[in-house]
């Protein structure tokens, strides 16, 4: 994979939850998702608690509250979603502020907006604590498909260079006087991306072959060794463990 390769998403610390190995990370922040989506959406205070686990976490990465409400921002279509679920909802209805609203559309807007939010905030403390190649590191030692993983690796490694050649094509329009403004456009736009993907593909062909003229076989070497130990994986498990005790004890007094 090359040298470490900083993503926005990413937050550079030297904090415990920084330091755990990825692979305690993913199976956290997984095991937490899982506990939040097994929870019936009518146990309000099992999600208020759920998310001062990750207020603690976040805390304990000294992530700011402004860094993860930033970049929050991938939320919006599952919000705008969710909005529109009471309109259209069927069922018994309610008038709120005068507006006629489906009950059970109020239910499900309430169990998306919930979910999907705590769902969110997970991973943007997961990729704010742990470097993408080392999360797709870790991903390796979890046993994930050794294919799936290196088509990530590889589109992480060369995503940088795509946008990069997405960017000179844009100032070579543009210096010769193209400026896209409405639909009659679209046809340079399309001929572009083609051009762009002609481009990706031959250069994809050119770095397989230099990999193959270097002994590649089929799987990429581990050069950093990501052992975990007992108690690293006691540690990453306080999360999704804390989020476990809180469903069940709200289930034990439902």
């Amino acid at each position: 994979m090359g040298a470490g390769h900083h993503h926005q998403l990413y937050r550079p610390g030297d904090t415990p939850v920084h330091r755990l190995p990825p692979q305690c990370k993913l199976a956290a922040a997984a095991g937490f998702a899982l506990v939040v989506v097994a929870t019936p959406r009518e146990w309000f205070g099992a999600f208020g608690l759920y998310a001062a686990l990750l207020a603690g976490a976040a805390y304990a990465a000294r992530v700011p509250p402004g860094f993860v409400l930033r970049r929050m921002a991938v939320e919006i279509p599952f919000v705008a979603f969710a909005l529109a679920v009471p309109f259209i909802g069927i069922g018994e209805r309610v008038a709120v502020l005068g507006v006629s609203l489906s009950v059970e559309g109020l239910w499900a807007a309430w169990n998306i907006l919930a979910k999907a939010t705590l769902g969110v905030v997970a991973s943007i403390l997961l990729a704010a604590t742990t470097e993408p190649r080392l999360m797709l590191l870790g991903a390796q030692r979890l046993r994930l498909p050794p294919l799936l993983v290196q088509i990530a690796m590889f589109m992480l490694r060369y995503m940088d260079v795509i946008l990069e050649e997405m960017r000179r094509m844009r100032v070579a329009r543009e210096s010769r006087g193209f400026v896209a403004r409405d639909v009659r456009h679209i046809p340079v736009i399309a001929r572009s991306a083609g051009a762009l993907f002609i481009r990706s593909y031959e250069r994809g062909e050119r770095v397989h072959l230099a990999m193959l003229s270097r002994g590649y076989t089929g799987s990429m070497p581990v050069i950093q060794d990501l052992a975990a130990s007992s108690r690293q994986w006691l540690v990453a498990g306080m999360l999704p463990g804390a989020a476990l005790a809180v469903l069940l004890g709200t289930w034990g007094l439902a």
